[in-house]
């Protein structure tokens, strides 16, 4: 299906334009797709990102701004995922010990288990979403979305 079937389009799209409007759809797609992975576990995209930073950490705390410049959604309010985060046990927060001015974040053990139990889920939707590429067209795919933000 194209992208002017998919969005009902009346008028042809020049290819610059219908290549935005393409991405902004299959983003929006794919958002989609992964809620519905996470939301069993009231969980959004965001949060589950900030989990995943905070792993990728192996033990060591990181501050907001670290998180921040990882997100893979940087506009996200970092501050209020965190306390939401919280609130389900899954993160901690603290004041940095030789700077009071710096808060550190560490993810729990609850929240180390939640990756966990999540990871094949998102591995099989990956593999479910990807499916109609082979492995020739995913490299050129994301070679051309790393050419796109150049």
């Amino acid at each position: 299906m194209s992208i002017e079937s998919d969005i009902k389009s009346t008028v042809k799209l020049n290819e610059n334009d219908k290549t935005v409007i393409n991405l902004i759809y299959t983003n929006n797609w794919l958002k989609e797709k992964a809620l519905t992975d996470f939301k069993s576990y009231g969980l959004s995209s965001e949060q589950y990102n900030v989990l995943r930073i905070l792993r990728g950490q192996k033990g060591q705390p990181a501050n907001l701004s670290t998180i921040q410049e990882r997100m893979l959604n940087k506009m996200s309010n970092t501050t209020r995922l965190i306390d939401k985060l919280l609130k389900k046990d899954l993160v901690t927060r603290q004041t940095c010990p030789s700077n009071r001015r710096k808060i550190e974040i560490l993810i729990t053990s609850k929240g180390l288990e939640l990756l966990t139990e999540l990871d094949d889920k998102v591995k099989k939707s990956n593999l479910n979403i990807t499916k109609n590429l082979n492995t020739s067209e995913l490299t050129t795919l994301n070679l051309l979305l790393d050419k796109l933000r150049v």
